[in-house]
């Protein structure tokens, strides 16, 4: 903007400013706690940690308060914050077997050794909008809270591990087998990417890609513009340890746990050495986001495609153009001053017009 020469520009800035302040904050209304945005928009909260890359559930409340609920806006805040941490320790690599499982579900069987765990989800209910604005919502609450305690004490408590559904199929040499093309974690947070980017690598972007951006491209492969079109083999929602190497013993400690959506997902099969097996995919992410996870998983198998047709199956496509953060900022940017350029285009317009009717 140093080519900006409008005088009382910063105060119109500072003025534009103060009634975006006071927009967000109402005017009756009570103002709106981080508790209550933490307790009552989860969801939210998650997904602006998954996007932002950063685990830090106040912090997205405050993000979300912030930005008046922009999800964009708010992991912009978050990952921006998160730069300028110092990096105090790395968490060792780790699998998922000790997730401590809160949902579990497959749609590949309907009987899954360890059961299905439907969780807290809104999927086999009705989409029905509460219209009653008269509604007792202190009451309904403590209804429904009622409900969930009553007989909690009788349940037999979740077992420590589930087996996994892929196992099952890769005892009987159904599954591919995915090679590793980069046993040392490739970190996005330091090394930009380059293409063809390592799996790590392309899994660390698509966990902090935008969700809505991961199902774009993810659902356009299943419709056709692609040759992916999963089944859920198993889907995990639950808390997974973090484990650190402690600065003076030198042993592996927990040092806490985040939460975390894990998906599998296998598709058609292919002929892999000769012999038929299904492909697979792959994803995790931050807090609790499905769509993303299962996005995520089919992305992945889509970007091993050795011949890629289809944006899905683009590496280099699908990793640009799915941070949700890159692509709101350019966005964003086309709204600020561009008044040497605009007149640049237009003086080429006027010249080209002019001999355009020069030579009619």
């Amino acid at each position: 903007m140093g080519y900006v020469a409008v005088k009382g520009g910063r105060e119109a800035i500072e003025r534009a400013c103060d009634l975006a302040e006071f927009r967000r904050s109402g005017t009756g209304s009570a103002p709106l706690e981080l508790r209550q945005i933490l307790e009552q928009l989860p969801l939210a909260v998650d997904r602006a940690m998954g996007e932002g890359g950063l685990h830090a559930p106040e912090h997205a409340a405050l993000a979300l308060r912030q930005s008046a609920g922009d999800s964009f806006e708010a992991a912009f805040l978050l990952r921006a914050h998160r730069a300028t941490l110092p990096r105090l320790a790395e968490t060792l690599p780790d699998g998922t077997g000790s997730l401590r499982v809160v949902r579990r579900i497959s749609s590949a069987f309907k009987d899954v050794p360890g059961g299905q765990i439907l969780g807290h989800t809104p999927d086999y209910s009705l989409r029905l909008l509460e219209l009653d604005p008269l509604e007792d919502r202190g009451r309904r609450r403590a209804h429904i809270r009622e409900k969930v305690l009553a007989g909690i004490g009788g349940l037999d408590p979740l077992p420590d591990e589930f087996p996994r559904v892929v196992d099952h199929l890769r005892r009987e040499g159904l599954l591919e087998d995915v090679a590793s093309d980069d046993p040392e974690p490739f970190d996005i947070t330091r090394r930009p990417l380059s293409f063809p980017a390592p799996r790590s690598a392309r899994l660390q972007a698509l966990a902090r890609g935008e969700t809505g951006g991961l199902l774009l491209l993810a659902y356009s492969s299943t419709r056709g513009y692609g040759h992916v079109h999963p089944t859920l083999a198993e889907m995990r929602v639950g808390y997974l340890p973090l484990r650190v190497v402690h600065p003076v013993s030198g042993e592996p400690v927990v040092v806490g746990e985040v939460p975390v959506t894990e998906a599998e997902v296998v598709s058609r099969f292919a002929n892999t050495d000769g012999e038929p097996r299904f492909q697979v995919g792959y994803g995790l992410c931050l807090g609790h986001n499905e769509v993303k996870a299962i996005s995520m998983g089919v992305l992945d198998r889509c970007m091993r495609t050795e011949d890629p047709r289809s944006p899905a199956e683009d590496q280099e496509f699908a990793l640009y153009h799915s941070d949700g953060i890159e692509s709101m900022g350019f966005t964003n940017h086309w709204k600020l001053p561009h008044y040497v350029d605009f007149l640049s285009d237009l003086d080429r317009l006027r010249k080209a017009r002019e001999g355009w009717r020069a030579r009619s």
